[in-house]
C-alpha cells in the first residue's frame, strides 16, 4: 500500500462547464483543489490522474444509444436531442462534453479500482458524485454517472456488497435507479423531501425491487431540518443499517448543497454538521468496510464560500489529516478567490457551530416532530426487509 489517501485529480475536470450563469460552476472545484494545497493536503495523499472512462466501461451503466447521443451533442452540441435530457436547461451540450464527462467518471472509477486493490485504503474524487444521471438519459447537471459506474466497476471487479451513501441534498436517484434489483448494492440516500425539491423521488417507500428489495433506503428530511436534526438522522439509519450490510468497499457522496447558504435547496446544514458526517463516514468505513473507502462530491452551488471548504475537509479527513474547525483560511487563497471571482473568501474553516450538538435515536422518538416523523418511516419501511427492528 503506497499511501492512506489517493486524490483524484486533473486540472482538465474544470472543462465540465454548462455555460455562464448555470449553477454548476467549475470555479468550485478549482477553489476546492486550491484550498487543499494551500493546507498542504496534497502532499498528504498521492494527487492522481486518471484516464478517461472508455466505452465498454461506460456501458457499465448507460445504454448505448445515449452514450452516442452525448457523443452528438458534444462534438456539435446544436444538436443535443432533448429526448435524451441533453439540451435542455439543467443539461446544455456543450462542445468536448463526452470527453470531460467521462474523464470525471474515469476517476472514480480509477479510485474504486485502487481502493478494491488495496493501493490505497480511501480515495476521493469531489468533482465526482454526478449522481443524477440515468442509464439513458441526462438529468440535475449529471452527464454521465460516475458514483453508478464506480460501483458497477467494483462489481466487476468481484466486490459482493457496496454500501452507497449520499448525504447531497437531492435525492441520488440515478445510483438507486441503477441498482433497484441488486441485493449486492445497498444504496442510501439522505436528502430534502420530494414533496419540496427535485427530483421529486426519494419517498421511504422506495426500497427496491425483486431480490433488491430492501436496499434501497430514502430518508426524506423536512424542509428547514438544521444541524441536529440531519446528523441525528444520519445516526438514526445508516450506521445500523452499514454495520448489518457488513460491505466490502463504502462509497459515500458528499453534496455540499445541504448547507444553508446555497441557494437551490432548502435545508439548513452547517459546514460543521458536514465535516461532523464526514468523520462518521471515515469511521464507518474501518468498521464495517475494512477502511476501503471511496468519497465523492457531488452538488454544491455556493461556490466560494462553502463547496470548497466542505470538500477540503472531506480531503483532510481521507488523508488522516483532519482541517480543524477554528483553523484560519490561508490568505494567499482568499486573494485567489477575489482575483477569481471578486467575492470575499470564508475566513475560517468553520461556520461557528462545532462540536455539533445531536441527540441520538436511542435518546427517544419525538411523535410531534417533523425529522423524527421521517426517520420512522424510513425504519419502518426498510428495517423490517433487512431483519432488524424499526
Amino acid at each position: 500500500m503506497s499511501g492512506r489517501a489517493q486524490l483524484m485529480w486533473d486540472e482538465a475536470v474544470t472543462g465540465y462547464d454548462f455555460g455562464p450563469g448555470h449553477p454548476m460552476d467549475p470555479v468550485r472545484l478549482a477553489l476546492t483543489r486550491s484550498l487543499v494545497g494551500a493546507f498542504g493536503l496534497d502532499r498528504a495523499v498521492d494527487v492522481v490522474a486518471a484516464k478517461p472512462a472508455g466505452e465498454s466501461t461506460l456501458r457499465l451503466v448507460h445504454r448505448e444509444d445515449y452514450i452516442e447521443a452525448v457523443k452528438a451533442a458534444s462534438a456539435d452540441p446544436a444538436a443535443a436531442d432533448p429526448s435524451y435530457g441533453l439540451g435542455t436547461e439543467d443539461d446544455p451540450a456543450f462542445a468536448g462534453m463526452h470527453e470531460v464527462s467521462a474523464l470525471i467518471a474515469g476517476q472514480s472509477v480509477a479510485a474504486a479500482e485502487a481502493v478494491w486493490r488495496g493501493d490505497v485504503e480511501h480515495a476521493v474524487n469531489f468533482a465526482g458524485g454526478l449522481h443524477h444521471a440515468m442509464p439513458g438519459a441526462a438529468s440535475g447537471f449529471c452527464i454521465y454517472n460516475d458514483a453508478s459506474l464506480a460501483i458497477a466497476r467494483l462489481l466487476e471487479l468481484g466486490a459482493e456488497r457496496v454500501a452507497y451513501v449520499d448525504v447531497d441534498v437531492h435525492h441520488g436517484d440515478g445510483v438507486q435507479a441503477a441498482f433497484w434489483e441488486d441485493p449486492r448494492v445497498l444504496t442510501i440516500s439522505l436528502h430534502e423531501h420530494p414533496r419540496t425539491l427535485f427530483p421529486q423521488t426519494g419517498w421511504p417507500e422506495e426500497v427496491g425491487a425483486g431480490a433488491g428489495e430492501g436496499a434501497a433506503v430514502n430518508v426524506a428530511l423536512p424542509a428547514g431540518t438544521g444541524d441536529a436534526g440531519w446528523v441525528r438522522a444520519f445516526h438514526a439509519v445508516v450506521p445500523e443499517l452499514v454495520a448489518d450490510f457488513r460491505p466490502q468497499v463504502l462509497v459515500t457522496q458528499h453534496g455540499a448543497d445541504t448547507h444553508f447558504e446555497d441557494p437551490l435547496a432548502h435545508l439548513a446544514v452547517s459546514l460543521d454538521a458536514q465535516r461532523a458526517v464526514q468523520v462518521a463516514c471515515h469511521e464507518l468505513a474501518h468498521g464495517y468496510a475494512g477502511g476501503k473507502w471511496v468519497a465523492l462530491g457531488g452538488g454544491g452551488y455556493e461556490v466560494v464560500d462553502v463547496v470548497p471548504r466542505s470538500w477540503t475537509h472531506l480531503v483532510g479527513v481521507a488523508a488522516g489529516r483532519e482541517v480543524a474547525p477554528e483553523a484560519l483560511v490561508p490568505e494567499g487563497w482568499r486573494q485567489e478567490v477575489f482575483a477569481r471571482t471578486r467575492q470575499l473568501g470564508p475566513g475560517r474553516m468553520t461556520d461557528g457551530r462545532w462540536p455539533v450538538g445531536w441527540a441520538g435515536w436511542e435518546a427517544g422518538y419525538d411523535p410531534a416532530d417533523r425529522l423524527d416523523q421521517a426517520v420512522l418511516a424510513t425504519r419502518r419501511a426498510v428495517f423490517p426487509l433487512r431483519g432488524l427492528l424499526a
